[in-house]
């Protein structure tokens, strides 16, 4: 696998910014911050909590900053917000969150549509927000979304995907999180992206990002470990999909994720029973079962054991 064993992965949870995105339901802040808890219980190190976006675009966002104020703290644990520009920089800035991300996607037609601005229109921006986040003393991560396929271009060439991350790394972000934003990714595609990617990227400077709408996730996933890739995104309960890629659906679940590498004797560091309670818990103020197979098959495991999801 990539040279030495896996024997441990970072698990990075999007669920509470990406998983809660693009949900009719608008949970409180109370409600977020009962999630974080429940998360850290569950021994979640990395959380992304929020997005300083503008209300308008994401109103599943609005409450940003109060949130970021009362998220519970634990040890060791790192909360991070994407930032689309300055103007959410400065929001961010006013509050304790640990470290920052930013995006921007492979694809043109993705980018117009998800930032409003070209490819290179967009290099400026993020660069004046990487800059001044780390002279704020903030760690900032990177997003390329569309990677593996966009919905209006189709494949994209991985050469614009190296072009892409090149310039984030230049601009100083620490790790870039590469998404199959619309979930078209297979084994054979991530393995040749990857082997493009490898040779111009550290493995330890790359993680993985994948949404399930075709099934592929958990696989793609492992061929990511394969090649020596050690990070890898997640959302409790497979919650997830982007407001601009229509016909995405939700993200890999950390259940299935926790389950499969721990099964793989790969360790994690999460228990995958505190944080399918977690799951049942968002589940119950959703109003609906979440799609993560492993989740649905603890609740009914416990419910015929008598346990009751709770």
């Amino acid at each position: 696998m990539g040279g030495d064993p896996v024997t441990r992965v970072t698990i990075v949870e999007v669920g509470l910014r990406d998983g809660l995105q693009n949900e009719s339901v608008m949970l409180s802040v109370d409600v977020k911050c009962r999630i974080a808890e429940g998360l850290i219980r569950a021994g979640v190190k990395e959380i992304e909590a929020t997005s300083f976006v503008h209300p308008r675009w994401i109103p599943q966002m609005a409450d940003a900053a109060e949130l970021a104020s009362r998220l519970p703290r634990g040890r060791d644990v790192r909360y991070r917000a994407l930032i689309p520009n300055v103007k959410g920089l400065e929001r961010a800035l006013t509050t304790p969150i640990d470290e920052y991300a930013v995006f921007l996607s492979a694809s043109e037609t993705h980018n117009r549509k998800n930032i409003n601005k070209s490819i290179d229109e967009t290099y400026p921006v993020l660069a004046e927000v990487v800059e001044r986040a780390q002279a704020a003393g903030k760690r900032v991560r990177g997003y390329v979304s569309t990677v593996f396929g966009c919905p209006y271009e189709g494949d994209v060439p991985v050469s614009q995907v190296v072009r892409v991350c090149e310039r984030l790394l230049e601009m100083g972000v620490y790790e870039i999180s590469l998404g199959d934003t619309i979930g078209v990714a297979t084994p054979k595609k991530v393995k040749e992206t990857l082997e493009v990617l490898l040779r111009h990227i550290p493995a330890e400077r790359l993680a993985g990002h994948y949404h399930d709408t075709r099934g592929t996730a958990l696989i793609n996933a492992y061929v990511s470990l394969e090649m020596g890739i050690r990070t890898l995104d997640s959302a409790f309960g497979g919650l997830g999909g982007c407001p601009y890629a229509p016909g995405a659906s939700g993200n890999v679940a950390t259940e299935d994720l926790v389950y499969f590498l721990e099964q793989e004797g790969i360790e994690t560091g999460i228990d995958l029973e505190a944080l399918c309670r977690v799951s049942i818990d968002v589940q119950k103020e959703m109003g609906r079962p979440l799609s993560s197979k492993v989740l649905q098959s603890v609740i009914a495991e416990w419910s015929s054991a008598g346990k009751g999801e709770a």
